[in-house]
């Protein structure tokens, strides 16, 4: 395919795609995937090899949010059946993240729910991370705790934070009609306060909330130019108990077509497979490996994922490697702050391409959410 030569040399360069060239890729049909996810791995090769990143999430608090995002099982009012307790202490998050480091996971992920955190949150999660990196001087931590005031991610900075993580979710244009209780700027605003404080950026989306096309590159163009250096992708987990619960508009096919997306407009950023690929990918998991260089390990905030064990073996039997401390993840360029978009292709203006007609919805698997119930939290070993 022309599309598909055009984008493989684009991204080779660091030249970006067109809006109408990403809605390509979201367009194509299922006879071409193939060629498609050959064509991103290729990109993905050219700046990631065969390495892939294992990260490790934490999950701080549990619940108890008074957010009202309505794909989230911890959002005010949700009657989910999730754990809910409140702040782990800094030697039981020290404690959960060893089970992730040993895994070989190279970042670990310290999140809790809530709009924001206090300062008394900042000094609690502090002491967090010195606990954490007293035991493993070289993991990566990074800190997802909401939107943050003055001053707060320049103190989890000095506390040896490396990045901080606030997802962009959707489109501005879409927003609105899944969280009322705070804006799309204000999680812009709070990325940017990490990158001014030297944090790395991670902001990424979510994707399956019944948004079109046109709303996922939208929001794929806003985190290029928001310019984080890795962007986590996230297909929703529709819990029973949120306003989303009925939302299953994924196929493994069409979750793929997304990563490769994602690849083509950030070739050289650090693209993770996040929440609900065991849900939405299924047995097609190995094949986002061509695409991602990241994922993460084992479990998710308050649902069960793949066995840390079924991760390994399938980075190794799809023939990639794991990450290691000694190896830094990002191209030279972006580690030494050039960024993504420092060589850009022209943008098409005017109005986008036609969308691919809405495929039939697929039957809800249900039986594919499981809640979690073991690790931080709880009396029973994580599966890292």
């Amino acid at each position: 395919m022309d599309l598909l030569n055009t984008l493989v040399d684009k991204g080779l360069r660091r030249e970006l795609p067109t809006r109408e060239e990403a809605l390509a890729v979201l367009a194509t049909s299922d006879d071409e995937l193939l060629d498609v996810v050959a064509a991103a791995g290729k990109v993905r090769r050219q700046w990631f090899g065969r390495r892939v990143k294992l990260n490790y999430l934490v999950n701080l608090k549990s619940g108890l949010c008074p957010e009202d995002c309505s794909y989230c099982s911890q959002r005010l009012g949700s009657k989910a059946e999730i754990l809910k307790y409140t702040w782990l202490k800094p030697d039981e998050a020290s404690q959960a993240a060893a089970a992730g480091v040993a895994g070989g996971a190279k970042r670990v992920c310290l999140v809790a729910s809530g709009r924001g955190p206090t300062d008394r949150d900042v000094d609690r999660v502090s002491k967090t991370i010195e606990a954490i990196k007293e035991q493993n001087e070289d993991v990566e931590v990074c800190a997802c705790l909401g939107l943050l005031s003055d001053g707060q991610a320049e103190r989890l900075r000095a506390a040896g934070a490396d990045a901080y993580n606030h997802n962009l979710n959707t489109s501005e244009a879409t927003y609105g009609d899944i969280t009322t209780t705070h804006t799309y700027a204000d999680r812009v605003e709070t990325v940017q306060q990490a990158q001014a404080a030297g944090m790395s950026a991670c902001s990424g989306l979510i994707a399956g909330m019944g948004e079109t096309d046109a709303d996922l590159v939208d929001v794929v163009f806003a985190l290029r130019d928001l310019d984080p250096d890795s962007v986590p992708v996230n297909f929703l987990i529709p819990f029973e108990g949120t306003p989303l619960a009925k939302e299953w508009n994924l196929t493994p096919q069409r979750a793929l077509r997304i990563l490769a997306m994602v690849r083509f407009v950030c070739p050289d950023v650090e693209v993770r497979l996040a929440g609900g690929r065991e849900v939405h990918l299924r047995t097609m998991q190995p094949l986002a490996l061509h695409l991602v260089n990241s994922i993460f390990l084992g479990d998710y905030l308050t649902s069960e994922g793949q066995a840390g064990q079924a991760d390994l073996e399938m980075i190794a039997d799809a023939g990639f490697e794991v990450e290691g401390t000694d190896t830094t993840t990002l191209p030279e360029h972006r580690a030494a702050g050039g960024g993504c978009g420092s060589v850009c292709g022209d943008e098409a203006s005017g109005t986008c391409g036609d969308e691919q007609a809405a495929a039939a919805a697929p039957e809800a698997r249900t039986d594919l959410v499981s809640v979690r119930r073991r690790g931080a939290g709880t009396d029973i070993a994580p599966n890292a």
